[in-house]
């Protein structure tokens, strides 16, 4: 009989355990597992995480500090599991993100990372690429200081770039509309299709690949279009099981996660979801967000 499969845990797509919840994260791997419940169907299942199960963690936040400061990660590995890491970096915008640190703190965490870990287990997502109307009533827009950010990925040997535009969720709205005379606005496909190549075109230059989260529409419209004949963008895997073998060894499913959007463009592979958005609310406060904000207007770092 064929042992068993070592899992992905995924840490977190509903939460930032880096920035907010690494003591209650190093609670449960000291004990073993991990209790969770499906946010769609309140089912609970327990998830063994001694390292003889876990093939590798994958860290998602926009603020690993706490996780560098307490040489969190480091500690991890020493007790035998792997780390792939998520980081978000977007441009610096106290109103779309009121609650992140400055994009110089977040730089200097990249930079730390790379330093520490090497830098082909680190995505760097610049996500999403939003368009809103302010009292003004000016289109405005959060790319502004992609390529910064892009240069310095690149000299700290990032190779992956993850995009993709803001999804109008239904909380987003009701968000949206607490703030006079703010709006959201989606610019056309084609308008899209143009921002993706003008990126592309950037990140080439400094041997960053660009990958799109779940624009599936898109990335057909691209192959379609006869200025992108020679676009190499294509979807992400942001739980890149396939990546994590060629890191790390070892055997892993590389089965796509139907958990995810598969229809809208995920390509991630099957991993488990720890944490949650009822008992783990995120202090960040991002105006787009899908997750739960925290009601706290003074974000507290809890690791």
């Amino acid at each position: 009989m064929q042992p068993a499969k070592k899992i992905v845990i995924s840490a977190s797509r509903r939460t930032d355990i880096p920035a907010f919840y690494l003591k209650w994260f190093a609670q449960q791997i000291k004990k073993g597992f991990f209790k969770t419940t499906n946010p769609y169907n309140g089912h609970v299942s327990i998830i063994q995480a001694a390292p003889d199960k876990v093939h590798t963690i994958v860290f998602w936040s926009k603020n690993f500090r706490p996780f560098i400061k307490s040489n969190f990660g480091k500690n991890l590995q020493k007790q035998g599991y792997n780390l792939f890491f998520n980081f978000t970096i977007n441009s610096c915008n106290s109103l779309l993100e009121p609650h992140v640190p400055s994009l110089n703190d977040r730089l200097d965490q990249l930079s730390s990372l790379c330093a520490h870990f090497n830098p082909e287990s680190i995505n760097w997502r610049f996500d999403p690429i939003c368009f809103y109307k302010t009292g003004e009533g000016k289109t405005e827009n959060n790319m502004h200081d992609f390529v910064r950010i892009a240069k310095f990925a690149s000299e700290c040997g990032i190779k992956r770039c993850i995009t993709s535009f803001m999804d109008y969720y239904g909380k987003i709205k009701k968000r949206a509309a607490s703030i006079q005379g703010f709006s959201f606005v989606s610019p056309s496909d084609d308008i899209k299709t143009s921002i993706l190549l003008n990126m592309e075109r950037k990140l080439k230059t400094l041997d960053i690949r660009l990958f799109t989260c779940c624009e599936k529409e898109l990335l057909d419209k691209l192959s379609s279009n006869i200025l992108s004949c020679n676009s190499s963008i294509s979807a992400s895997s942001c739980i890149p099981n396939d990546l994590l073998v060629k890191l790390y060894g070892g055997d892993l499913s590389m089965r796509k996660d139907t958990g995810q959007r598969i229809k809208q463009g995920c390509g991630c592979k099957i991993s488990v979801d720890v944490g949650s958005y009822s008992m783990h609310p995120c202090y960040h406060n991002c105006l787009f967000c899908y997750a739960n904000p925290s009601s706290k207007k003074n974000p507290e770092v809890l690791e």
